[in-house]
C-alpha cells in the first residue's frame, strides 16, 4: 500500500508541466541571471543615492564629477527638532569593473542603495 502511495506521488510530481516549474529568476523577466554582475554606472548610482537619502531625511547638497568618480555632498535634515541641519559630509562613488564602490556614507542607507541597484 505504501509503495503504491509513493508511486502516485512521484507520478504527480513528474507530470507537473514545465511552465509551472519555471517561475524562477532568469533573463526573460528582467532579472540578472545568477553568476553575472549587473552593470551599474556611477551616474546611475547617484540617482538612486539621491532618492534614498532624500526619502530618509537627508539633503543632497551637490554632486561633483571628478573623472569617472562622483562625489556626493549631503547633510542630515532638520527633522523638526529646531537644532538645524547636520554637518556637510561626503561620499565617493567610483566604478570598479561592472559595479560601483561606495566610500563613506551611512551604512544603513548604503544597504538600501545596494538593494535598489541590485548589487
Amino acid at each position: 500500500m505504501r509503495t503504491l502511495f509513493v508511486i502516485a506521488v512521484l507520478a504527480s510530481v513528474l507530470a507537473t508541466p514545465d511552465s509551472a516549474l519555471a517561475q524562477g529568476k532568469g533573463p526573460g523577466n528582467g532579472k540578472v541571471p545568477p553568476g553575472q554582475a549587473k552593470k551599474v554606472t556611477p551616474s546611475g548610482a547617484v540617482v538612486v543615492i539621491r532618492d534614498v537619502f532624500v526619502h530618509n531625511g537627508y539633503d543632497v547638497v551637490r554632486v561633483e564629477q571628478v573623472g569617472l568618480t562622483q562625489v556626493v555632498y549631503y547633510r542630515r535634515g532638520n527633522m523638526g527638532k529646531g537644532k538645524g541641519k547636520g554637518p556637510l559630509e561626503r561620499m565617493v562613488v567610483r566604478p570598479s569593473n561592472n559595479i560601483v564602490v561606495f566610500d563613506g556614507g551611512p551604512a544603513t542607507l548604503l544597504v538600501n542603495v545596494r538593494l535598489r541597484l541590485g548589487i
